[in-house]
């Protein structure tokens, strides 16, 4: 009997990404048709058997489209379930919904457990994603989620840019990223401060406090997100205020809605570094030489293998896959 081989499936949030990955792990993208109805109905059709194969399905978020290539993922998996797939591994790079885990006030909905339960009910048996905004969102399934780090290809990208770090200092535009930043400064060897924000309303930030010396250092400032980006834009001003020689941000997924793009061309950030687990699309033209982009393709594709051959995972926590 032949062996079971991987089938790499994706919807039309991220194909590019799915290319590299595909490319990378030495196969072909699965034949897929995805399609929405004139009532917007979004319609999969699986071009290729997967009875007893190993699925995985790459889906991202796509920023304006997030709950259209969630339907899409799910009928994907559902659609892969009913034909007869031995398992179903969601690759979901950016986890949409990941902000909202918590019931931090009355009447409000802890919508990353609706996300899981949704999952797991199409008929996912195991979750791969990146950088989760909250890692207990780990708990709310109940099959194995793999919570991938871009920490490791951050550290390379900092090395090979900036002489190994040297006059450097790695900075957490929030209390929350803390962890992420303490993490990479203290693997690098390098200093590490915080910028403390008070929010009036959500997704606005009326005032930053600097803890820590930045002066006449490259401030590094690390998160998981770029979003509206105006955190960003306001720690990199109160950086530049206390004396920083310039301002580099890494984020994860840079997401950039809203007037994101306006708001980095017009702060005090020299470059904005962001991996491709989020389409940019014409986003990266318009912010030209500010923005750097780090593939993680190479670490899906090594966790996609690993998983598919049952070997360890956990290598990629701390080591970034060479080329």
């Amino acid at each position: 009997m032949a062996t079971n081989s991987i089938k790499l499936l994706t919807g039309n949030s991220h194909p590019q990404l799915a290319k590299l990955v595909a490319d990378r792990l030495g196969i072909e993208l699965a034949k897929t048709m995805s399609l929405n109805y004139s009532n917007q109905e979004t319609s999969v059709t699986i071009g290729e058997s997967v009875r007893d194969e190993d699925v995985f399905i790459l889906q991202s978020t796509l920023p304006g489209d997030i709950n259209d290539g969630l339907m899409e993922l799910l009928i994907m998996i559902n659609a892969c379930k009913t034909a007869s797939a031995r398992r179903i591994t969601a690759v979901i790079p950016n986890f949409p919904y990941a902000r909202q885990d918590k019931k931090d006030k009355s009447r409000a909905p802890i919508s990353a457990k609706l996300i899981a339960n949704m999952l797991q009910t199409a008929g996912c048996n195991h979750v791969i994603t990146m950088d989760l905004h909250a890692s207990q969102i780990q708990g709310f399934f109940n099959v194995p989620v793999d919570n991938l780090y871009a920490e490791p290809s951050t550290l390379r990208w900092i090395r090979e840019n900036f002489r190994g770090g040297q006059g450097c200092v790695i900075v957490s535009p929030d209390a929350g990223g803390a962890k992420r930043a303490t993490s990479i400064a203290d693997r690098l060897d390098l200093p590490f401060a915080l910028i403390h924000k008070e929010r009036a309303r959500p997704n606005e930030v009326s005032r930053m406090v600097l803890v820590g010396s930045v002066k006449d250092m490259t401030c590094i400032l690390v998160d998981d997100m770029a979003d509206t980006c105006g955190t960003l834009a306001k720690a990199a001003s109160t950086l530049v205020s206390h004396g920083a020689k310039e301002v580099v941000a890494i984020v994860t997924h840079g997401i950039l809605s809203g007037d994101a793009i306006e708001v980095i061309k017009k702060s005090e950030l020299q470059t904005l570094v962001v991996t491709n687990t989020v389409p940019l699309g014409e986003k990266a033209d318009k912010l030209g030489s500010k923005l750097r982009v780090m593939d993680i393709s190479p670490t899906l594709a090594e966790a996609i293998r690993r998983t598919h051959n049952g070997e360890s995972v956990s290598f990629l926590f701390t080591h970034a896959p060479t080329d």
